[in-house]
């Protein structure tokens, strides 16, 4: 295994080569919505499934429902039929009554946004401790509707990390999204999240990856072994 140095530099050479390609770090995307709980009712949504099917769901959700009220009324097996496409609809409306609940419950109002005037610690904590709730769906929801400094690792970045050797084979996405975070500069979050994710998409993909295309096989294990 590399030494930490080596790792450090390495990420930094791979953030810098990922940048010339996707730029997202110079024109990072706007995944910011005015109210933090739609954030959070998104990434629910996203889990196990691709973003095509993620977002016909949401879009169905908001077309059919004018407000999180409307969703209570109707209920879990309602909310399951409408948010069909994201899969596991059934687990995931139950798991959205539950949440929206217990916000309104603790705010009052179907609404994150009462979030926004507490620290990180405190924000992630609240997350966290919703049934449901991962770290990988807290960090998007911190970086992306909090703005605050968060490295969400999903299956594209665990792939990419492993195979260049950044993270051990054996570290959850969890452990590397904690170690990503202490090496990457913060300003570099939210593009350089993004512009890995792009990369596992496109190039370094779970199955047959386009490695001699890879700009950055060159610092590949996994193409060196090929």
């Amino acid at each position: 295994m590399n030494s930490k140095i080596e790792i450090e530099i390495k990420i930094i050479k791979i953030l810098d080569e990922l940048e010339k390609i996707y730029n997202n770090e110079t024109h990072p995307p706007i995944l910011k919505h005015d109210e933090p709980l739609d954030g959070l009712i998104l990434i629910i949504l996203s889990q196990n499934t691709n973003d095509k099917n993620r977002d016909v769901a949401f879009k169905n959700l908001k077309s059919e429902f004018k407000n999180y009220d409307e969703i209570i009324a109707a209920g879990a097996c309602e909310l399951e039929r409408v948010i069909k496409y994201a899969g596991l609809a059934r687990t995931k409306s139950i798991r959205i009554i539950n949440i929206l609940e217990i916000i309104k419950k603790d705010f009052g109002e179907y609404s994150l946004k009462k979030l926004k005037f507490r620290d990180k610690n405190y924000i992630w904590n609240y997350l966290i401790n919703l049934k449901g709730v991962g770290a990988k769906t807290a960090n998007c929801v911190l970086l992306f509707d909090f703005g605050l400094a968060a490295f969400p690792v999903d299956t594209h970045i665990t792939r990419i990390t492993k195979r260049t050797g950044i993270s051990e084979k054996n570290l959850t996405p969890d452990e590397i999204s904690v170690m990503l975070e202490k090496i990457i500069p913060k300003k570099r979050f939210l593009g350089g999240h993004i512009n890995l994710i792009e990369h596992g998409r496109r190039i370094c993909k779970a199955k047959k990856p386009l490695c001699e295309e890879c700009k950055i096989n060159w610092c590949c294990d996994y193409f060196n072994l090929l």
